[in-house]
């Protein structure tokens, strides 16, 4: 029976060399000598600290970072940006996760459309993938179709398309 799999997979690689880029630039641009700004990358955790002196730092930090992924055509929204936090003194740090996986409730939305839309598909949720199979392929490239149109907060990837 012919299937794809639905998945939210970031390149990590090419995450964590516009976080080395944008740590570079942050050594060498004027506007922060002399300040605590920094970016570092953990990649069990999938999480990008941010550091500064005051917020407005911390925006340009993330602009230079969001430029710096879609020059390498990372799509911004694998992006979860936390709330900036006081650290003590003057410095501010804010975290960002990079998302991985389908999130549960995205999964159940992603099920929903396809089974509303009287497709003869069927959708599955299979821990953070969602399976989509059918009888024919047009209907699993009308299901594609069909969920690129509709899902747009996430930068959905199609794998494992089988006959």
């Amino acid at each position: 029976m012919p299937s794809f799999d639905v998945k939210l997979d970031p390149n990590l690689v090419e995450v964590r060399n516009a976080v080395d880029q944008t740590s570079k630039e942050i050594g060498t641009r004027f506007d922060f000598k002399g300040t605590s700004a920094a970016i570092e990358f953990k990649d069990k955790d999938k999480e990008i600290t941010v550091l500064g002196d005051a917020e407005f730092q911390l925006d340009q930090v993330r602009e230079v970072l969001t430029n710096k992924m879609a020059k390498r055509s990372v799509d911004v929204r694998f992006l979860d940006i936390g709330k900036p936090e006081k650290m003590g003194g003057d410095k501010v740090k804010q975290t960002i996760k990079v998302k991985a996986g389908i999130e549960s409730e995205l999964a159940k939305k992603i099920v929903k459309q396809l089974k509303d839309s009287k497709m003869k598909v069927t959708a599955s949720i299979q821990g953070d993938v969602v399976r989509v199979q059918g009888t024919k392929r047009d209907d699993l490239q009308a299901a594609i179709a069909l969920i690129k149109k509709d899902i747009t907060e996430a930068p959905l990837s199609y794998d494992n398309f089988r006959d």
